[in-house]
């Protein structure tokens, strides 16, 4: 049963083997493992890992089958299974399911599950080489008998080999089955084949555990950059998920890129880890907005600040009403002093026209508050008028019905902010870059803070913070300057404006490409691969999907 009371039995797969012969094989055998862990050590993918692992195996010792197990708390978990005879390729890349149960390490009283060889092994640290499950004792191979009476296949040999991480844990469980020799027959696993499937196995383990570990670090970094995100879109209703669709979306135009095969962009291609780095930028791309104060992230209207100050303004207007009242009831009560009605009639008449005049101006003020895409010059002056009317403040001195701070907020032509508050807000990317250039980032992820920190950057050199232009910036950078607006376009938890349609936000982004804003030919890529359709089946409303049509986009070249 154990690897040292099987040793002589299997130490030959042929017994006409010559000494050299032997150490040819081993030799090349030797070389090919090497190559392996070479191989193993590059490997980023897990299932990709498992599968080379597995099959690697397989080749060393030329076995029919096998399985690899992984460790589960008390349990080995199936993660692939192969068997050439039968074509079964299930787990790893085959993206086929593994319909078995985990073998349990323990029973349910707390005994140790020893049966099962699989089980054996990883509880006692140890090889076990079966030259025939038919005729092997100690072990439970029923299940085996099963398989094999439904699928007409003979379940011979096994190798059953322990993984184990630097720590002394056993992290899997490597199982060959049906040694072959040269003619096909299925033989033992000779005690060469153990010690190089065990050498396998023990390199497996380190890059096994060594990837696991990465990957761990990568959620943990991941997860904190997802609380830094969180943090930033809770900090405000209107900007909630942004953090969250501009990576999407980065990464859905970055794919489409990659696969142009001609014009300017048919150089340029992502390796995953091209793509981990993209992402991780994506992520990231705002992250300095966690300095920028809550009020001004907030200001849904131009008045406000802690709070909407609009009413405070309609409270004033309350109070020209009451002057406009008392200065009528005086004018009537002169006029009829002297005997004038036709005087009285007119103060009347006055008031009326008045008070109708300032419940406009209430109203308009109320208007111009919203912040929108476009506020007329005509709409300006018209504040401006409002802001002159003669008031007097809470000490009975005479100013102006508007302070200059309303004036201007009120007058602000886009949007709800001032332009200082709009240099706080765009001051976030020079907070992002600030921070992201402080990290010791790892090779694979230098490029992060110059991607996240130039899709405010434009492409005739005019955007900020930097100034850069089009030749200055990565593909990269212009992709998710690119994404970035176009969440923007047709976000609707924007506070001045409703999310726009497809066809609204496409005609905007193209004149943003004809006016040397946006890369023009990531903008073809966006418009002609659809990439703005699929962002748009997992982000926006129904209602926000209307007819496109290419042709009617400004800007737009089909190539």
């Amino acid at each position: 049963m154990s690897s040292h009371a099987d040793a002589n039995l299997i130490s030959g797969r042929h017994a006409s083997d010559s000494g050299s012969a032997t150490q040819d094989r081993l030799f090349t055998s030797l070389e090919y493992l090497n190559n392996v862990g070479v191989a193993l050590s590059q490997e980023r993918d897990i299932n990709r890992l498992l599968e080379t692992i597995l099959v690697a195996a397989k080749n060393i010792t030329n076995a029919d089958g096998g399985t690899l197990y992984r460790s589960d708390e008390d349990k080995l978990k199936f993660e692939i299974v192969l068997n050439d005879s039968l074509g079964i390729k299930m787990g790893g890349t085959s993206g086929n399911s593994i319909p078995f149960y985990p073998i349990p390490l323990h029973q349910e009283n707390g005994v140790k599950n020893t049966s099962m060889v699989a089980a054996y092994a990883a509880l006692n640290d140890e090889t076990v080489n079966i030259a025939d499950a038919y005729t092997a004792e100690g072990f439970d191979f029923s299940g085996t008998r099963n398989f094999d009476k439904k699928t007409g296949y003979r379940s011979t040999s096994f190798l059953t080999i322990p993984m184990k991480n630097h720590e002394g844990e056993i992290i899997g469980v490597l199982q060959l089955l049906n040694a072959q020799d040269g003619r096909g027959m299925v033989v033992p696993f000779t005690f060469e084949d153990q010690r190089l499937a065990e050498s396998l196995a023990s390199q497996a383990a380190i890059a096994l555990t060594n990837r696991m570990l990465i990957t761990q670090l990568e959620m943990l970094f991941e997860s904190l950059i997802e609380l830094i995100n969180t943090a930033i879109d809770d900090k405000s209703p209107y900007t909630g998920g942004h953090c969250k669709r501009v990576p999407a979306l980065t990464m859905m135009l970055a794919e489409a890129a990659a696969l142009s095969i001609d014009g300017p962009l048919a150089e340029f291609k992502m390796t995953d880890k091209d793509r981990y780095e993209l992402k991780i930028a994506g992520l990231l791309h705002d992250c300095g907005k966690i300095t920028t104060p809550v009020h001004v992230v907030d200001k849904a209207t131009k008045l406000e600040t802690i709070f909407d100050r609009i009413h405070f303004v309609s409270q004033r207007f309350e109070i020209l009403k009451r002057d406009a009242e008392v200065d009528m009831l005086r004018a009537k009560i002169d006029a009829r002093d002297m005997g004038d009605e036709a005087s009285a009639q007119r103060a009347k008449s006055d008031y009326i026209i008045k008070i109708r005049q300032l419940d406009e101006d209430r109203e308009f003020l109320k208007r111009m508050n919203i912040g929108g895409e476009r506020m007329s010059a005509e709409d300006q002056a018209r504040v401006n008028r409002i802001a002159a009317y003669p008031f007097r403040n809470e000490k009975g001195e005479p100013t102006t019905f508007l302070s200059k701070e309303e004036k201007d907020n009120l007058n602000i032509p886009y949007g709800t902010l001032t332009g200082a508050e709009r240099e706080i807000i765009n001051h976030h990317i020079e907070a992002t870059i600030k921070m992201l250039e402080a990290l010791p980032w790892p090779k694979h992820l230098k490029n992060v803070p110059e991607y996240a920190g130039g899709h405010h950057e434009r492409m005739d050199g005019k955007g900020y913070p930097r100034g850069l232009t089009g030749e200055q910036m990565s593909i990269q950078a212009r992709i998710m300057g690119i994404a970035d607006i176009f969440e923007a376009l047709t976000a609707k938890d924007r506070p001045y404006k409703p999310g726009k349609t497809l066809s609204e936000s496409l005609e905007i982004l193209g004149k943003f490409k004809l006016n040397g804003h946006i890369d023009p030919d990531l903008f073809d890529v966006f418009v002609r691969e659809k990439v703005y359709l699929k962002y748009a089946e997992q982000f926006l409303d129904l209602a926000q999907f209307d007819t496109v049509n290419h042709a009617n986009i400004s800007g737009y070249n089909k190539g």
